[in-house]
């Protein structure tokens, strides 16, 4: 009898290290002196505090702030378009968006990416793009794991999914419970989608539409697969500018990444049960991929509120006499926000306006 060897099951130990010869360079660039350099270990070291670093930080009673997430079904437009250097910074962003929403530093950040077969340049493009996101982070990639999988995984399918970790000071985590009626919404413009509704999205544009990736669409300037690969916005440095604001009191009451579920229930989820936001959806500019989406006529307006982000990827409640000074300080980083709603007496709950 013919004896048998793991590659001849599908998993090439040869190419799986190939592969694994690319990443270190792509961590490294990630890392702060916070990173404690560890040889041949299982898993990633980091400090929390390094005051005896210039520009250190001393936390002095610190809360771990975790997150996970995927990309979700965009992985298969970056597979149909053979793209795969930026659905890992979709990656990044869906994972410290999140962690972000509590007022917390991103630290670092684990990946994990599941293939059919081994392909170190493919492989290479994902931790490329899960590099990109983190350097915009500011957080190391500090480690992740990479499955061969065939019989479980189609020809040329992959998954990925994401593990941040942050932290900040207890009694300056930003939990909702400080809205208050009369705070104001500032909303921060999304690049598009974002990496959600991609399965509504994939049956409106190549299912009911008959669109091909490389179809270039007039409106856009660009092709489908152009407008529908855009990485999702990382939040994290225009919205820690605003948390770091010296010489006066927080003015942030409440944060929400705009995700699955829209406007309506990642801002409700943060309020307390006295307030209702009345959000004015007049007030902001839309992506161009949105707009041409909602003008194919597919899908309810109702349903697209509550299944997109509609152009707003991240919402910052804050006083109503700190509207400038916030607004200010997120116009240092190019970035297009505007005010789009208020918090007013009520039940829980979210109004949408117009």
């Amino acid at each position: 009898m013919t004896q048998l060897t793991y590659k001849d099951a599908g998993v090439d130990l040869g190419l799986y290290s190939e592969a694994m010869d690319k990443l270190p360079a792509l961590m490294r660039r990630t890392q702060s002196a916070r990173v404690i350099d560890l040889v041949g270990g299982f898993a990633g070291l980091f400090r929390l505090n390094d005051a005896d670093q210039p520009g250190g930080r001393r936390y002095k009673d610190p809360v771990l702030v975790s997150g996970t997430d995927g990309a979700g079904t965009k992985v298969k437009l970056a597979n149909l378009a053979a793209r795969y250097d930026t659905i890992g910074v979709d990656l990044v962003a869906m994972c410290v968006n999140d962690v972000l929403c509590l007022g917390a530093e991103p630290l670092f950040f684990l990946d994990y990416i599941a293939m059919d077969r081994d392909d170190p340049e493919r492989l290479a493009a994902l931790v490329k793009g899960v590099s990109d996101g983190c350097v915009e982070a500011k957080m190391a990639l500090l480690g992740g794991e990479t499955a061969i999988m065939p019989g479980l995984y189609g020809p040329g399918d992959f998954d990925m999914a994401g593990f941040c970790v942050g932290v900040a000071e207890r009694k300056s985590l930003v939990d909702g419970s400080a809205i208050r009626p009369g705070d104001k919404l500032i909303g921060l413009a999304s690049s598009g989608f974002h990496s959600n509704g991609y399965s509504l999205v994939r049956k409106v544009v190549f299912d009911r539409g008959g669109l091909k990736m490389d179809e270039t669409v007039p409106a856009l300037g660009r092709t489908v697969g152009e407008a529908l690969l855009e990485p999702t916005r990382i939040y994290v440095r225009p919205v820690l500018d605003v948390l770091n604001m010296a010489a006066r009191k927080q003015p942030v009451h409440g944060l929400a990444h705009i995700t699955g579920g829209g406007l309506v229930d990642n801002v409700e989820r943060i309020l307390p049960a006295n307030c209702r936001a009345v959000i004015d959806t007049s007030t902001w500019e839309r992506p161009a991929v949105i707009s041409w989406f909602e003008s194919l006529g597919a899908v309810e307006r109702s349903e697209m509120f509550h299944t997109f982000n509609m152009g707003i990827g991240f919402v910052l409640i804050v006083a109503p006499r700190q509207v400038r000074a916030v607004s200010e300080r997120l116009a240092s980083h190019s970035i297009p926000h505007w005010t789009i709603g208020s918090i007013q007496e009520g039940p829980q709950g979210v109004e949408l306006a117009h």
